[in-house]
């Protein structure tokens, strides 16, 4: 038996998970003196609540080495097979204290650097998913996934610079000159690491360039995973982008998935982002 375990930076919550029959192991998030287990004793939507009118950015923590070493055992008791995906090793420690646990197991624990967080690392998971369900075998779903992921874009709109700016992202200086000016950026993870793509003035012109940047990447393989995200506690920006870019997504597919952004990457990006991640043609 096939075991798949990931991260809460792929932005799952521990219901998700279940009904996907995947395992999750959570991130610390900090507020103050209080720590929650993001996406277990603390909801997205509780983490913006709390974002929003916390005069301090939280701190996240990295899932550390012991608490994949209690998983791996847990999970390969009964002598199942276990395949971790993690966010990115440039964006956390969380990868290389998966890989130090992994050592122990004999082999049985395979990890995966998904060099994506948030629903880059979600559309990279429901593609594993669905190799365990075509009958591969670990190696083969590992390699497999090691192969295709570099295929995969996420990219977002940002409402705000003012979250980068509090998290020593960027200057205070190009984040209040942007605040007075309107200016979204729009942000990607690229090998692994989070890029500045471009910056518009306004949510239409930000949406546009959006579009752009999806076609520039070669268009959304629809064969494969893909999702649209969004950030605080309402997805009018996420609606509103859904109209901007009917073009993409129109006789190509019924269903667009959609799911809310988490504290790992919530944190850094603020409320009111969009973000879209699919695998490249």
């Amino acid at each position: 038996m096939i075991k798949i375990i990931i991260d809460s930076a792929s932005d799952i919550v521990k219901s998700e998970a279940d009904e996907m029959g995947i395992y999750l192991i959570p991130m610390k998030v900090r507020f103050g003196d209080e720590e929650y287990s993001d996406g277990i004793d603390l909801s997205h939507k509780e983490f913006f609540e709390k974002l929003i009118e916390s005069a301090e950015l939280p701190q996240t923590s990295q899932v550390n080495e012991y608490a994949w070493e209690e998983s791996f055992t847990e999970l390969t008791a009964d002598g199942s097979e276990v395949i971790a995906i993690t966010i990115s090793s440039k964006l956390s420690g969380t990868y290389s204290s998966a890989v130090k646990a992994a050592k122990k197991f004999g082999g049985k624990v395979h990890v995966v650097d998904s060099i994506q967080a948030c629903i880059g690392e979600r559309v990279l998971l429901e593609y594993a998913i669905r190799l365990v369900n075509e009958g591969k075998s670990a190696a083969e779903t590992v390699k497999e996934l090691n192969d295709k992921k570099h295929k995969i874009q996420l990219l977002a709109v940002l409402d705000t610079l003012k979250y980068l700016r509090k998290g020593g992202r960027i200057s205070s200086v190009a984040a209040i000159a942007g605040e007075l000016l309107s200016i979204k950026p729009v942000i990607s993870i690229t090998k692994g690491e989070i890029k500045l793509l471009g910056k518009a003035m306004g949510s239409k012109k930000s949406n546009n360039l959006l579009n752009q940047l999806v076609e520039k990447c070669g268009g959304i393989d629809f064969d494969m995973p893909y999702a649209l995200a969004y950030s605080g506690l309402s997805d009018m920006y996420l609606q509103k982008y859904l109209g901007d870019s009917e073009h993409l997504w129109k006789d190509k597919t019924d269903f667009v998935p959609s799911y809310m952004i988490g504290s790992t990457i919530g944190t850094h990006a603020g409320p009111n982002a969009i973000a879209v991640s699919f695998f490249a043609k």
